[in-house]
């Protein structure tokens, strides 16, 4: 069971901090999708143009909009729009691709229609099939990412005058019509209902007490003639045990409920098959994605205002709800239908081909634990999705689940599409259900990216990147252009959460999970840059979430975590409370220094000397209020930077004193990766608001002068993106992004990453409206999974101090020593000389 993961936001731009301005220039950057190429995020919603042959279009709750390339391919259409202020954007709750000028797109954008997003929800519109956008406004909010949103399409253009749209709200705000392809709309005030049914009313976030609304907008074609307004026009509204479905006969000037119809459950899609004259509705007893346990499949004889149950099984068969739904427009009678929430054994698609009177299905029972599966399985284009055979007894998910997108394609009867909670899987060979009863599934979510980034590393050997996602838990990327080929496993949570690796030890790491709930422990170490992971058993269960470092050497675990405070573990022993840090406290350890960590809480810096069990504040940050990142130099102990929400902070004596480096009043992620110079003092990369611009930048001195790297696209909320520069390239460096998955940026006209070249799109935007940014909450539902594994221990060996060279006196925690070091290399009394690499050492405290 995979569930859309978000992070926390907390994009809250800062009015106050340092006046001075720092030296900003812009730097041409080319940026380009990590691939991770299997979608790795919910897909409500797939709507072919009935007109355009090959035209086709996704919608994503998080991830934007996309447009099918003639290879399978998509092209994301909203990374120009949803900037840092208008993140919002990347929830699309609707999406209506116009019949009679094909160029014509529209999206309704917005991601919550609760406190979790200030902002009212627009429409977006493009003339030119998404390559650019104008926006119309609307006085209410959208839901991309709330329940329902599978339901739909909310968003219909007039097939007959397509200057007119209708759009179905949520949050009780009702029906609303354009007369001019979008630019503005007006309530349609006689409508008779706006929804009444919300999953939990008493839900105190809003997030699940919110009314759905009205679930889909269905015109009736063959109801009028081309240049005149489609007189029938059916509406589906999220009631239940009250009607539901409501038919105007006029275009809208009255309305009435469509009689006969089902009030017990919810009606999810209505698709139109025109030469049948028919309307068919999936209905579910829950909104989805995550719910729906009963529902059934309708279809109305619009002539004879006849209604017909024609769902596709019963009894103890249907535990289920119905969602996506689909008509062969080529063939009359060929209906598609899937269960929404089949989560065991799998998934299940159904289809018939006379009108519903008869059902096959993509697999069946033979006898418990054995299944006929009607389908061979190619996972090529996302290869870690898998398992890559068709196992015929039970096993993991292959056919998916939360599908509520499904089409056929109108030009091709052999062509399926359909979204699930984690990729688009297709096939071309669909008409062979028919006569072999066996097709081709496909993953056909290539260009997709959708996962929400908790965590990158990408770490001075080994692999180039490691992440850590959301819903997908998280991967090795050995190349940027090739997807990888497994999630990491043993032990697999749903979602990860942060990843760090040993300074001295870089092919060391630890990762942490956010499975609330789970039979596992939360925290996992790998000796092999990833390939291999063993359970630290020194981890209570149940505790989880929030971010973990790793000391130098790989003997001791740092880990503020979301449920039991900080925590401290060596060695693989049971992880013990650290009291000397508040809750939530951002960490980090020293690259070279094992005993040595950091932490930040308010405007409090805190150091340990003695592996992470005790800290003690040395130094105060100003007038922080909430630090959000610590990184440390990877050569050199006691050099170390801190984001907060008044700047950014450096210190060269591990914290005791910093300086705030001018210009920066607010800084989230940041990292320091391969000098401009060999030799020459890391570049410092920052996601910041610097000299009054808040965009992605890099310094070469550190942090005198800036060059910003990003100046159009911000791929949603910049204070949610973690960013990991690369040690190994100069001026490459990774962002994650919460639900456009992982970029990677190098000056353009750089060479290309050292495998194959990604594609890169182009997409621009002519909006000209922002909006302020707020924090997004957290909706994970979390998986459980079994395995075993063996706890590794690691250890340490201490390092002598050098051969002294001078009669002074080194200070606690400053350099002793190293290559060409000439200045004293005897300690303070209570501290040693230790060495921390070839140009290092350092005076540690000896207790």
């Amino acid at each position: 069971m995979h569930t859309r993961a978000l992070k926390l936001l907390a994009f809250v731009a800062s009015a106050t901090g340092p006046l001075a301005f720092a030296q900003v220039s812009q730097q041409s950057y080319t940026w380009e999708n990590v691939k991770i190429g299997g979608g790795g995020g919910f897909v409500p919603g797939i709507v072919f143009n009935p007109s355009e042959q090959g035209l086709a279009f996704a919608r994503t709750d998080i991830g934007g909009a996309y447009r099918l390339n003639s290879d399978d391919s998509w092209t994301p259409l909203l990374d120009a729009v949803a900037t840092s202020t208008n993140w919002d954007s990347y929830g699309v709750d609707a999406l209506a691709t116009d019949p009679i000028d094909t160029n014509n797109l529209y999206l309704a954008t917005g991601m919550y229609t609760n406190s979790f997003d200030p902002n009212n929800g627009r429409i977006l519109i493009s003339n030119d099939k998404g390559n650019t956008w104008t926006a119309s406004n609307l006085p209410f909010k959208v839901g991309g990412n709330m329940p329902g949103r599978g339901m739909g399409e909310r968003l219909a253009v007039d097939p007959n005058l397509n200057s007119i749209l209708f759009f179905g709200a949520r949050n009780g705000a009702g029906l609303w019509k354009s007369t001019n392809s979008g630019v503005t709309w007006t309530q349609v005030t006689n409508f008779p209902s706006v929804g009444t049914y919300a999953p939990d009313p008493t839900d105190p976030t809003g997030y699940n007490s919110d009314l759905i609304g009205l679930a889909w907008v269905t015109f009736d074609s063959t109801s009028g003639t081309k240049g005149k307004a489609t007189p029938r026009i059916f509406v589906g509204v999220a009631n239940l045990g009250a009607n539901n479905i409501f038919v105007t006969e006029n275009g809208g000037s009255t309305w009435a409920a469509v009689a006969g119809q089902n009030t017990t459950f919810l009606p999810h899609k209505g698709v139109l098959s025109p030469a049948e004259g028919t309307l068919y509705v999936s209905y579910s007893n829950g909104a989805g994605p995550y719910d729906g346990t009963l529902g059934s499949v309708q279809k109305l004889d619009i002539a004879t205002s006849t209604w017909t149950d024609i769902t596709p099984v019963s009894g103890s068969d249907l535990y289920f709800g119905f969602g996506g739904l689909a008509v062969d427009l080529q063939v009359p009678g060929t209906i598609m239908v899937a269960a929404l929430n089949s989560w065991w054994p799998d998934g299940q698609i159904f289809r018939s081909t006379d009108s519903g009177t008869t059902w096959t299905q993509l697999w069946e029972w033979i006898s418990y634990p054995t299944l006929q599966k009607f389908y061979t399985y190619d996972d090529s284009l996302a290869p870690w999705i898998g398992p890559d055979s068709v196992d015929l007894t039970l096993g993991d998910l292959q056919i998916g689940w939360m599908m509520e997108a499904l089409a056929i394609d109108p030009f091709d009867s052999s062509h399926l599409l359909y979204g699930t909670g984690e990729t688009i899987y297709g096939s071309h060979d669909l008409t062979n259900w028919d006569t072999e009863h066996m097709i081709t599934l496909s993953s056909l979510a290539d260009g997709i990216e959708e996962t929400s980034v908790q965590g990158l590393v990408a770490p001075p050997t080994g692999p180039l990147l490691l992440s850590v996602v959301g819903d997908v838990e998280g991967f090795v990327h050995t190349s940027l252009t090739t997807p990888p080929t497994q999630e990491f496993q043993t032990p697999k949570w749903s979602t990860g959460a942060d990843i760090d690796y040993a300074g001295n030890n870089p092919t060391d790491f630890v990762r942490i999970g956010s499975d609330t709930g789970s039979t596992l422990q939360q925290v996992a170490v790998s000796t092999d840059s990833g390939s291999n992971w063993n359970i630290d058993f020194g981890a209570a269960l149940n505790v989880t979430g929030g971010k973990v470092a790793y000391s130098a050497s790989a003997t001791t675990v740092l880990w503020s975590s979301s449920t039991n405070g900080v925590l401290v573990s060596q060695f693989t022993n049971a992880f013990v409370a650290v009291p000397s840090l508040p809750s939530g406290s951002i960490i980090a350890s020293d690259k070279r220094n094992d005993a040595v960590f950091y932490a930040a809480s308010g405007n409090n810096f805190y150091l340990s000397t003695d592996t992470g069990h005790t800290f003690k504040v040395v130094s105060t940050l100003d007038s922080s209020t909430a630090p959000v990142k610590i990184v440390v130099h990877p050569n050199i102990s006691a050099d170390v930077w801190v984001s907060t929400d008044k700047g950014l902070f450096h210190s060269t004596n591990n914290g005791t004193t910093f300086s705030a480096i001018t210009g920066v009043t607010e800084a989230w992620a940041i990292s320091l990766g391969a000098p401009a110079t060999a030799g020459g003092y890391p570049s410092l990369y920052a996601a910041a608001t610097i000299s009054g611009t808040t965009s992605y930048f890099r310094s070469d001195n550190e942090g005198t002068s800036w060059n910003q790297i990003m100046t159009q696209a911000f791929y949603g909320s910049i204070s949610s993106n973690p960013i990991a520069a690369d040690q190994r390239v100069y001026g490459r460096v990774f962002l994650g992004t919460n639900g456009r998955g992982i970029l990677f940026g190098v000056p353009a006209g750089s060479a290309p990453p050292p495998t194959s070249s990604a594609s890169k799109t182009s997409v621009t935007s002519t909006i000209k409206s922002s909006t302020s940014s707020t924090s997004a909450k957290p909706t994970t539902t979390p998986t459980t999974h079994s395995t075993t594994a063996s706890p590794t221990t690691h250890s340490t060996t201490p390092v002598s101090s050098p051969s002294p060279t001078s009669t002074s006196v080194a200070g606690a925690f400053s350099q002793c020593g190293g290559q060409n070091w000439t200045g004293p290399t005897v300690c303070v009394s209570g501290f040693t000389c230790v060495v921390q690499n070839p140009f290092f050492s350092q005076c540690v405290s000896s207790s």
